[in-house]
């Protein structure tokens, strides 16, 4: 008798509708990773696919962020909106589409009162699976979600929450490095097979660090390996959080958020991070700023009659040496030196992003690993091994 009768309940318990007609998985042909300089050049290549334009691309994305500062509460936001369609951050229109959620540290009952409070009385995704239990990468974790991405030929976004439970063991004899970046790779192999988002909810080291990317848990083998990181960090000013944005295609970049306590939702503020993670007076210099490029310290004032003047040229000067604003040498400031060289507004990434791209395509760059597997999900697989 085998001493656990009882198998752990994962991802392979997701009930299936057993009216649906059984429908074979789509042939997924192993990308092209071999060119000629001038074939390179000649070839076409599809533009990325977007879970939320200008943020979140196919491919591996890293959220990490400190305890208790929101990310499950962001995550879950992400997967509801773009399982049904909305808007991410209640501003960014998302394509809908089915998503795997992961959340490997709640219990069911924690999730419905999570999910509950985050739909307002609104229907529930049908698109939306959340498994609470799933075993690691190495160990027929690949396989499982795999799995799931054959029976859903449309997803648009896998979320585990969090990365240190499918991870596995470190293989032994290599490095932390090593072993971080194989981590991530397990991940990886997914997202560019099935050209999907796949999302790892990560944390912060306890020490701040100037540059966000220094401040990922783990050595520099985990943000080496994604394609994207996200650092969601607590802001002071008028905003709740910011979110530091990076990778490779997706523009570096700060969106200001607040955090919505009775419906725990994350929204978008409108305008530069910068606006909202300063003090009143400063915001209001420079939204003026922004908005009347070149204009004297005595024409904030009189826009803005909750300052006196001479608290206007002193915030201003002070704005100026901390890099907020730049002063030419008659006395006018400029939003940065950017917009007074070249006089224009900065314009956010979030519009320059496609939003309905095609749902299969072949990826150009993928790394020389074996994927034969990935289209079966058997649990006797070994996808995700390291060959």
């Amino acid at each position: 008798m085998s001493a656990n009768p009882i198998p752990p309940l994962h991802l392979y318990s997701v009930p299936r509708d057993p009216q649906a007609t059984p429908e074979t998985p789509p042939v997924r042909e192993r990308p092209r990773t071999a060119w000629t300089a001038d074939q390179l050049m000649a070839a076409e290549f599809p533009e990325p696919k977007w879970a939320v334009p200008g943020i979140l691309a196919e491919g591996v994305s890293l959220l990490a962020g400190p305890p208790k500062v929101g990310k499950s509460w962001l995550s879950l936001g992400l997967g509801l909106s773009v399982a049904a369609g909305g808007k991410a951050f209640d501003s960014v229109p998302v394509k809908g589409g089915p998503v795997l959620y992961l959340a490997l540290e709640d219990t069911p009952r924690r999730l419905q009162t999570r999910m509950g409070k985050l739909l307002g009385g609104q229907k529930a995704p049908a698109g939306l699976t959340l498994v609470t239990e799933c075993p690691p990468f190495p160990q027929g974790g690949s396989d499982a979600i795999a799995g799931w991405l054959d029976r859903n030929p449309d997803a648009r976004m896998v979320v585990i929450d969090v990365f240190a439970k499918m991870r596995g063991q470190a293989p032994q004899g290599v490095s932390a490095y090593d072993a971080d970046y194989v981590a991530v790779g397990y991940a990886k192999r997914i997202a560019d097979h099935y050209g999907i988002a796949v999302v790892l909810v990560h944390h912060v080291r306890k020490a701040g660090s100037e540059d966000f990317l220094a401040e990922v848990s783990g050595t520099n083998g985990i943000a080496g390996a994604a394609d994207a990181t996200l650092v969601l960090k607590r802001a002071r000013g008028q905003a709740d959080g910011i979110l530091h944005v990076t990778g490779r295609d997706v523009n570096e970049a700060e969106y200001a958020l607040s955090f919505q306590e009775a419906s725990g939702a994350w929204h978008l503020l409108d305008g530069p991070a910068s606006d909202h993670t300063v003090g009143d007076t400063r915001a209001a210099i420079l939204r003026y700023v922004r908005s009347n490029p070149g204009a004297k310290p005595k024409d904030i004032a009189e826009a803005l009659p909750q300052a006196d003047a001479d608290t206007v040229r002193r915030t201003c000067s002070r704005m100026a040496a901390d890099g907020q604003l730049a002063k030419d040498g008659s006395g006018r400031y400029y939003p940065d030196t950017e917009t007074r060289t070249q006089g224009t507004p900065e314009v956010s990434q979030l519009s320059d992003c496609p939003v309905d791209p095609s749902d299969l395509q072949e990826l150009p760059g993928q790394q020389e690993w074996e994927l034969s597997h990935l289209s079966d999900s058997g649990a006797s697989h070994n996808v995700g091994r390291t060959p």
